[in-house]
Order: C-alpha cells, then structure tokens, then sequence
C-alpha cells in the first residue's frame, strides 16, 4: 500500500467541507453584527461602508444592509463636493455589476441602482443603457432588467421611436421574447396613438337636446389604424414560424383587444314609486368619498349614496333614496342631475309627467362595449387575417393559440354573425385543451352574454333571455340595470353573485334547472314580484335569507330543491318569506 495517494472518503470530504462553511459563516455573521452595531449608533464611515460592500458582494439580497449603504451615501453626500460624490457614486456602479454578476435577477441590487443612477452629479445614461443591453442578451426576461431600462429611459428622455427599434431587435432574434412584445405595446400608443370620435348619449323617451352629452370616450392604449395593420404582419410571421409560441399570440391578442373607456356616469335612473335614483358608472368606484352630487329641480340634495350590496366598497352601480314625498306626484315633473365632481361630469335626467320612471344612458351599442368599430380597411384586413389564421388552423388543427384567436377576430368582426361558428370552436378548444375546459366555459359565456345584451339594445327591450346557452358564470350585470325580467334557465350556473343585485328594475327572474345554491345577490331588489328556481340545489333555509330584504315578493317557486324535503319548510318560509303568497314547493 505504500507509495499510493490517500483518496479521502466521501464523510471526510463532507467534513472539511462543514468546517469551511462555519469558518466563513463565523466571518460573515461577525461582519454582518459590526454593521448592525455601528448603525445602531448612527456611524457612517468609510468602514461602514467597506463592510456592508463585504457582505454584500457575498449575499446581494440582504435588503436591510442595502438601506444602511444608503443612509451611509447620503451622510457622504453632506461631506463630499461634487467631484468626489461622482467618483464615490462611480465606484458604487461597478460594485453593483460585481453583484448582478452573482445575481442578475437580485431585487436589491436593481433598486440600489436605480436610486444611486438617480443621485450621481453627472450620470452617464448612455453607459447604463449599454448594461442593459448586456444583461438582456444575456437573459432576455429578466424583468428587473427591463424595469431598470424604463427608468433610464425616461430619465434620459430617449426617443420613443429608438426604444420601438429596440424592440424589432429583439424580436428579430427571438420571437420568444415576450418582454419584448409587451414592451412594444406600451411604445406604440405613445408614438402612434388613435384618436376616436365620442359616442352619442340616448335617453328614455327624450329629445336629443333634453339629455347633456357625455365627456368623448377615451380609448387609452388605443394605436393608430394604420400602425395597427403593420403590426398584424409582424406578429402573424412570429405565430406562423412557431405556432406553439405562446407571445406572440398574447400580443396578437392585445391587438385585437378592446380599449380601455373613460371613467363616466354611463346611465342615470330614477323611480317616482321608490323615490330612488340608480347611477352606474363605466367602472367599479367609490360614491361614498363625497364625489357625487345629486340636484333636483336646481337643488342640491342631501342624500347617502350607498352600493347595491354590502360586499363592494367600489361598485359599478350606486343607490340613493330621496326624502320622501320629493318626487312621489305623478302630476309633477322633475329635472335631475348627478355630478361626478371627481372626474367634472355628469349625466341629466328628466321624469315628465305621468311617468313613473324615467333613465338617461349610453348603450352598449352607442359605445362598442363588446367590439371596436371597424374601418372598411381595417375590415378588410381582419377579414384577411382571420382568413390566415384559418389556414394554419387547418395545419395545425389542435393549436390552442390559434383557435382562440379564430374567436376573438370574429368578435372583432361581427360578434353576432360569427356566433355559431364562436361556439363550435369553443367546444373543441375544450377537448385539445381540457385542463382550461372552465376558463373556456367561463370565456364563452361572457361573449354569449355580450351578445344578447346587443341582441336585447337592437330589440328595444327590457327583458334578457339567455336560457339554455351553458352558462357558467355571468358578467356584465351592470348593464342590465335597467332589465325587468331575466331568464336564466337550463344553464349550468351555481349562484347568483352579489353582482345580481345590480339588476335594479327587476320584477321577474327565472333560474330553473341550473346548480344553484347561492342566491346572495338576489337583495334588496326593490321591484321583485317573482322567483322561479325550480330543479336547482337550495339545500337549507338560510339559502333563502336574501330573498326576505325584496320586500314586493310574491311569488317564489322552489319544485325540485332539496330545501323542500326539509321539516316544516312551509310554516318556515311563511315566517322567513311572509310577503310570499304563491309558494310552489
């Protein structure tokens, strides 16, 4: 045996090994307690500032040691004149590359950048957009990177169009970059925005000059038509080269997708029977911050704006009751305003004589809610695109990306005239893609439900019948505050979502034979005559509870719940539910 070379065992090796990592651990928590020791006692020093550089270069993700570095700077900044605060601030930069070098993706090294980037006397930007170059090459994805990019940019006032070419670089090379398509959707509305036209306002049975115009709808993020063409081209040669590739279809989608509308009053509604008046909104917000005001007759009133369920402190559609007597004679007429002072709009309302209600709103149609109003160019060359998408579809019929695609660019078309076509392609994007089968469901009944919104504005009606269409989950209730009779039936619904409760007008609901359980949003619907929820599955009576705050309810039709094989169910209802007088069990 002699003359061999000792080949240490494998329990040796891991020992030398745990004694190395004690002895650095010793150092590392020695150095790390001098710097908790020394900011403790408000000392900012060169020492200070060595150390946490120690520490630091070892673990970049220690935040607390990040804010001691710049409480240090900061006190250094007080001593130093402006040449030497630039070279310490210089030599802070190339640290920093040091530590993204052992961590390209650490939170704290970015951040500390950024900050020390903002302070430097004279900042080289052109330097720091070089780093970013470099880092991205390296990881294209890296969105502290791309976070760090913007800042710089913005702080160096590079031009747009430059930061647009950026984008095609990286496309070019990798049409995998999904930071780079996303970074894109944000330079294009700022170097080719749109501009649309406002949409016109309708009122309940009033001439045009009676009802005040609404502020125009503001399309953000909207691009201009003719960049828009051009970037269908760029994207349909990423999703034909991989058709698997998930970015580029994202932002195919982005392109296709709806703008963002201004922040409105969209309907005004009062009834004289409730004295009530309902204000819905383009978006979820608070009334209750003291930002609507509501004048009647030329008198501001005092009233409490409350939402239409005690779950949304932000909600599409708010309530006030007036004082009562206000508006109660029929022989009277009224004018009404609400003012949403916060965004310096408001919507005017008048109930004539003889009326027991009156609404002032835009439709859905009015502003393209569900679908952007098309060019004939822009038709056409939807038309085109569907067209190609269609081909490849038949190349790769199992491509989840592009049937989904297929759907919305017949939306974009014509959500109406594509309806059938819309269906028979969400069944098989469930059977390719059957872990999504819900959000495919749910998808699908949201587009089921724009459409007969639009079907329901072209009719001139109150009533929304969507039966038998496998709905899933319902969406959009807040234009439906106006609808007096619902019907939900044979659908595969499992509640009635506090959203229902926006349905103010309601007089009638039919909901048979769905999953039903929960009925929460069915409360304090002020005009709800009749229930019908035959075949669903109401289980107890405190499944019931929301139906005791309508207080007109007359009719309630439970057939086939299992509630009704509860004991005493009939006397127990008459006591939970004694307006009820046709009670169906």
């Amino acid at each position: 045996m002699h003359g061999r070379v000792k080949v240490k065992t494998t329990a040796q090796q891991e020992e030398e090994k745990r004694k190395e990592r004690e002895k650095k651990l010793k150092v590392y928590v020695a150095a790390r307690d001098a710097c908790f020791s020394k900011r403790k006692d408000g000392v900012f020093d060169d020492e200070a500032l060595q150390l946490t550089q120690q520490l630091l270069s070892a673990n970049p993700d220690f935040a607390t040691l990040w804010n001691y570095r710049r409480e240090i700077l900061t006190h250094l900044e007080t001593v130093k004149d402006e040449d030497e605060a630039q070279k310490i601030y210089e030599a802070e930069l190339s640290f920093l590359e040091s530590c993204l070098k052992v961590n390209p993706k650490s939170y704290g090294s970015w951040h500390h950048r950024g900050w020390v980037s903002a302070r430097l006397p004279r900042p080289d930007w052109a330097r720091e957009l070089r780093l970013c170059d470099r880092c991205l090459s390296l990881d294209d994805r890296n969105f502290h990177c791309w976070d760090y990019r913007r800042m710089v940019v913005k702080m160096s006032s590079v031009p747009v169009k430059q930061e647009l070419e950026f984008t095609d670089r990286l496309i070019g090379s990798n049409f995998s970059n999904y930071s780079s398509w996303h970074y894109r959707s944000t330079l294009l509305p700022l170097l080719h925005p749109g501009s649309p036209e406002p949409p016109p306002s309708r009122c309940d049975g009033d001439p045009p000059h009676s009802c005040s115009p609404p502020s125009p709808q503001t399309h953000f993020h909207r691009v201009c038509e003719e960049q828009l063409l051009k970037e269908y081209e760029l994207v349909q040669n990423a999703f034909f080269t991989d058709p698997n590739d998930q970015s580029a279809w994202f932002y195919y989608r982005w392109l296709l997708g709806r703008a963002e509308r201004e922040e409105m009053i969209s309907c005004a509604y009062v009834s004289r029977e409730q004295e009530r008046v309902a204000v819905a909104f383009s978006r979820p917000v608070n009334a209750q911050s003291g930002s609507l005001l509501l004048v009647l007759d030329g008198q501001p009133q005092r009233v409490e704006w409350r939402s239409v369920h005690p779950h949304f402190k932000h909600s599409p559609v708010w309530i006030c009751d007036l004082p009562p007597g206000t508006i109660s004679d029929i022989a009277n007429e009224h004018n009404l305003t609400v003012h949403w002072t916060e965004k310096h709009t408001h919507r005017d309302c008048a109930l004539y004589t003889g009326r027991s209600e009156s609404w002032c709103r835009d439709t859905a149609t009015d502003l393209e809610l569900f679908r952007s109003e098309l060019s004939v160019e822009k038709t056409s060359v939807l038309q085109s695109e569907l067209q190609s998408v269609n081909q490849l579809q038949e190349l790769e019929p199992l491509n989840k990306w592009c049937l989904l695609t297929i759907i919305l660019l017949m939306r974009a078309l014509d959500p109406l005239g594509y309806e059938k076509e819309t269906l028979a392609h969400f069944q098989t994007l469930k059977e390719v893609d059957s872990m999504r089968s819900a959000y495919y469901s749910d998808l699908c009944s949201k587009f089921m439900i724009e459409n007969t919104i639009l079907k329901m504005e072209y009719a001139e009606v109150r009533v929304f019948s969507i039966s038998d269409r496998n709905l899933t989950t319902l969406c959009h209730l807040d234009q439906l505050l106006l609808v007096t009779h619902i019907n939900l039936s044979s659908n595969q619904l499992r509640r009635l979502p506090p959203q229902f409760a926006m349905l103010q007008c309601l007089e009638v609901v039919e909901a048979d034979n769905n999953s039903i359980e929960n009925l929460e949003g069915v409360y304090h619907l002020p005009k709800l005559e009749e229930v019908s929820l035959k075949n669903n599955k109401i289980s107890t009576l405190a499944d019931l509870q929301p139906l005791a705050s309508c207080p007109k309810l007359r009719r309630l039709d439970l057939r086939g719940n299992p509630v009704t094989q509860t004991a005493n169910v009939e006397s127990e209802l008459a006591e939970l539910l004694p307006s009820v007088a046709d009670l169906l069990l």
